[in-house]
Parts: structure tokens; C-alpha cells; sequence
């Protein structure tokens, strides 16, 4: 079944009641009722089929957060494509990479960014580019607004493709994870349950768009109970706390609550109409879950997922389901398999670490063009490999301890340092690098950089790198520190020691 026609079956009976009410930008607050939801989706659906697109075809999207946004991620289902979010902080080469490897047939960005995404689009083949800005401008609308609103959704099995979302690794460039429709509908609809989605249910969504947590995992959820939306573009504690009396959900990234614990009026009475609290995309301290207990009442649920699986396990969220504990991920959800072996692949007990691997019906289908990474990611009886390395206590909790790989996740967002690295030894002067993730107090881990200079040549200054590389890549990629020094630890083999590294620096942003 087409996912859109999934979520299109949930919205209530009276399509003139609000579904969307944005609380911050410009012409706030709106009001979108699901009637809107519905007709705008049609006329964007029908948009794309008067481009008499090929089956099946990618339409990549990098725009800034708004309901129009969503609106078109509803429509490329509808029209049964393949919806590609880009992260809005990329910049010109990283875009290039993705536009070059996915081949969209369509482009969606920013207004701002018409010329030099344009450009990189029509090098690469892409025949069509429309503009979507936050305001409710640009040209994608203005071609919308003259198609019918009445749409009937493409047939799509659920094996077909409905989105690509690309994800880090440690080496080479990011990968495509290919998600089907099969996918995605069976997660939302186990999320549906697992997390007890009532009627009446109002979600404050605060989370960006182009990623699985707040397009996949908050949206859906929102959708497939009819809930209403309270809209933010951009996250704001103070905002956001002043709608809690509204709501019942709130889902956001552990900085995210950070950042509200850092409000005076954060209190049992503020949060006193909410039900129900979500944490993930990246670790969540225990103090953090420690004292929004103490300051809320409220016990934060902590799950665990990934672009190519969207979600594997979850704390419980029903009162007889057991109790939510800080420091782990919860159980796998219904349906889903999870498994922590040995480097054999043989099975381990309870307490013993080793590699986390899933299986079920929200595993992804394999990276796009690329057939023996995808072999290689999973073992010969079909479990995916994580990459992620954890353990289950006795009850069967999963806490995720580390990483088999070094991917950093800081704020919520992925960065590998193989990519930030590769633009650091480019550098003028710049011999080697390594970047490693260290604790962070807000954003669960900093990105830190250490360089060797090339001899004979001037030592770099570490606040003109810092200045290139926000000029060349995504904000959230470029090191917090970079720190210069004569050679990086290495072992008999000489591969560097980024273990040594982050022992260095692991308290650098302590207290």
C-alpha cells in the first residue's frame, strides 16, 4: 500500500478541524486543517505528474522547515516517487555529491539558493528545479496553484522505494539508505501502539525535517493518529515550554532538553498537560534524564534507531509495560529482532558487550548503487550490522556503550571523520589530521580536530580553519577545537590511535 494513502485513511472525519498550527514565522500562527493537507497534496502530486516523470524517480529536496515542506513530502508519496531530504546546512560540494549519485529528476530548494543549486542540478542531468521557501513563497507553489486538487495516490507495493536518505560512515562518502513504503508504514503504525497514541493527543513538533526523527518518526506519528501539530521551524526553549499547556507529546534530541532544563520556568506545573516525552538521535546523559525527572515529574523515554532501519527499540511508554531506565534504549519494539554478538556472530549473555545487529520488517532495502556494501552490512542469515556496540542487562534492556566505528553524533546529527578530514588535508600547510567526538555537555559530543603541520611550512592557525571549514562544510561538522601538534599516536601498524586522542580530550568541555 502507498504510505500516503495510509496516513490520508487516519485523518478524522472532520477534515475542516485544525491540523497544523505554526507558532513561530512569518504569519504566525497559521492554521492548516487536514481539508489542507489533503488539496495541497494533490495539487503538488499533480504538479509532478504533468512533468510525466519516470516511475519511480527521486525528487530531492533541501528547503528550510515549514508545513509547505511536509506538504510536498506528502505529495512526492502521493505521486509515488522516491522523496531525497537534504540537509539544509550543506553546502555546494556536498550537495553536488548527493544531486551527482542520486540523479533526481527534480530539485527542490531554497529560493535563496536557486543559482548555485540550479547549477549543480542541470551539470548533473536534473531537468526540472522549483524553489519552496519558508515564507510560502517560491516557484513550486506558483506552479502548483493551477493543478487540481484532487489527486488519486500512484498504486506502490510495499517493497517499492519512498525515500533514500543518505547516512554517514566513517570512510568514503555518505550512503543512500533505500526505504520502502513496506518500511516505513510498519514502524509508524508499531510506534502507534507501542507508545500508547490516544485521541486528543497534540504533538509539539520542534524537530527539522530532512531526517528519520522528525520527518518519519514525529510526523507519521502525528499523522496516523489525526493528532494535531504545533509547528515550529526552529527550536526555541522558551517557545516551546510556553506551549506545553497545549500539548501531550513533545520528541526532540537530547540538546533539545538540555536546553529547556536551561528554563527557570521548566516545572511539574508547566508540563503538567503532558502525557508523554521522547528522546533519541544521539546519547542521552543520565543527569539529563536524572533531573528532568526531578525538575518535571516526567520520565523521558529513550529509544534507539537509525536512518536505515527507523526504529529498533524503545523504554516502555504503557504503565504495565515496565519501567523506562536511564542509561539504556528500552526493549526491541514488537516485531523486531535485535541480537548482541560476539565477533563471531555467535549470540552473547546478558551484560557481555558486543556488536548490535536487527532484523524485522522496518530494515531497510540496501544502499542505493551500492550492492556489496549493502552484502556487506548484512550477515549470511539477514541481520543488518549496526555498526553499534551495547549489551542487554537481564530484563532485556539494550544500553548502546560505543561505536565500532567512529561516527560522532553531535546535536543529533551525523558527521564521520573521514569527510571533515579530507577537507582539513587540503588546507594549506596541513600535513594529517584526525577528528574524534568528545563528550559535550549540550550536544552529546563535540567534533575536535588535531593536525599536523606540513614541515618547513608555517603551523596553521586553528581560527582561520575553523573559518574555511564553515565556509565548506555543514555548520554542525566543523570542529569546536582544532588543536595543532607535532605527530598523531599510532600503533605498530600505523594506524593513528583515535582512542588516545579521545582520552586527551574528553574533558576539554567539562562543567
Amino acid at each position: 500500500m502507498n504510505l500516503f494513502s495510509a496516513l490520508r485513511q487516519a485523518f478524522p472525519a472532520d477534515l475542516d478541524a485544525v491540523a497544523i498550527e505554526t507558532a513561530d514565522g512569518p504569519g504566525a500562527p497559521l492554521l492548516y486543517s487536514w481539508r489542507d493537507l489533503d488539496r495541497a497534496s494533490a495539487m503538488m502530486a499533480n504538479l509532478l505528474d504533468s512533468l510525466a516523470l519516470p516511475a519511480g524517480s527521486r525528487i530531492a529536496v533541501q528547503v528550510e522547515k515549514s508545513v509547505e515542506a511536509l506538504v510536498l513530502y506528502l505529495a512526492v508519496l502521493r505521486a509515488g516517487h522516491v522523496y531525497l531530504p537534504l540537509n539544509n546546512a550543506y553546502q555546494a560540494s556536498e550537495i553536488e555529491y548527493f544531486i551527482g549519485n542520486a540523479e533526481p529528476a527534480v530539485v527542490v530548494c531554497a529560493p535563496q539558493c536557486f543559482g548555485w543549486v540550479s547549477k549543480i542540478a542541470f551539470q548533473h542531468g536534473t531537468a526540472h528545479v522549483f524553489t519552496l521557501g519558508d515564507d510560502r513563497s517560491g516557484t513550486l507553489l506558483e506552479r502548483a496553484i493551477f493543478h487540481p486538487d484532487q489527486h488519486v495516490p500512484a498504486t506502490r507495493r510495499a517493497d517499492d522505494l519512498a525515500a533514500i536518505l543518505y547516512t554517514s560512515g566513517t570512510t568514503g562518502r555518505s550512503k543512500g539508505a533505500m526505504l520502502t513504503h513496506g518500511n516505513l508504514l510498519s514502524n509508524a503504525r508499531t510506534l502507534k501502539d507501542y507508545w500508547n497514541w490516544q485521541p486528543g493527543d497534540v504533538l509539539i513538533h520542534a524537530l527539522p525535517i530532512f531526517h528519520v526523527h522528525g520527518l518519519f518518526v514525529a510526523s507519521h506519528g502525528a499523522l496516523l493518529n489525526g493528532s494535531r501539530m504545533i509547528w515550529f521551524s526552529r527550536f526555541d526553549p522558551r517557545a516551546v515550554l510556553a506551549r506545553m499547556p497545549q500539548a501531550t507529546v513533545f520528541m526532540g534530541v537530547p540538546t533539545l532538553y538540555v536546553r529547556l532544563l536551561g528554563e527557570q520556568g521548566l516545572n511539574r506545573a508547566a508540563c503538567a498537560h503532558m502525557r508523554l516525552f521522547i528522546s533519541g538521535s544521539a546519547p542521552l546523559l543520565i543527569e539529563t534524564f536524572t533531573e528532568w525527572r526531578q525538575r518535571t515529574g516526567h520520565t523521558i523515554l529513550e529509544r534507539y534507531g537509525m536512518s536505515e532501519t527507523v526504529m529498533l527499540t524503545s523504554n516502555p511508554c504503557k504503565a504495565d509495560g515496565g519501567e523506562r531506565v536511564g542509561g539504556t534504549v528500552g526493549l526491541p519494539l514488537p516485531g523486531v529482532g535485535v541480537r548482541v554478538v560476539d565477533d563471531r556472530g555467535l549470540p552473547l549473555a546478558a551484560g557481555e558487550i558486543g556488536h548490535v545487529q536487527v532484523k524485522g520488517p522496518n530494515v531497510f532495502k540496501g544502499y542505493w548503487r551500492m550492492p556489496e556494501k549493502t552484502a556487506d552490512e548484512f550477515t549470511s542469515d539477514l541481520w543488518f550490522k549496526t555498526g553499534d556496540v551495547g549489551r542487554f542487562d537481564p530484563k532485556g534492556y539494550l544500553t548502546i556503550v560505543g561505536r565500532s566505528k567512529d561516527l560522532i553524533i553531535s546535536g543529533g546529527y551525523n558527521v564521520y571523520p573521514a569527510e571533515v578530514e579530507g577537507v582539513l588535508n587540503e588546507l594549506p600547510g596541513v600535513a594529517e589530521s584526525a577528528v574524534v567526538g568528545v563528550p559535550h555537555p549540550d550536544f552529546g559530543e563535540a567534533v575536535v580536530a588535531v593536525v599536523v603541520p606540513k614541515p618547513g611550512a608555517p603551523a596553521p592557525e586553528p581560527t582561520a580553519m575553523i573559518a574555511t571549514l564553515k565556509a565548506r562544510i555543514a555548520n554542525f561538522k566543523v570542529p569546536k577545537q582544532i588543536f595543532v601538534v607535532a605527530d598523531l599516536p599510532r600503533n605498530a601498524m600505523g594506524k593513528v590511535q583515535k582512542k588516545l586522542l579521545r582520552d586527551e580530550h574528553q574533558g576539554l568541555f567539562a562543567g
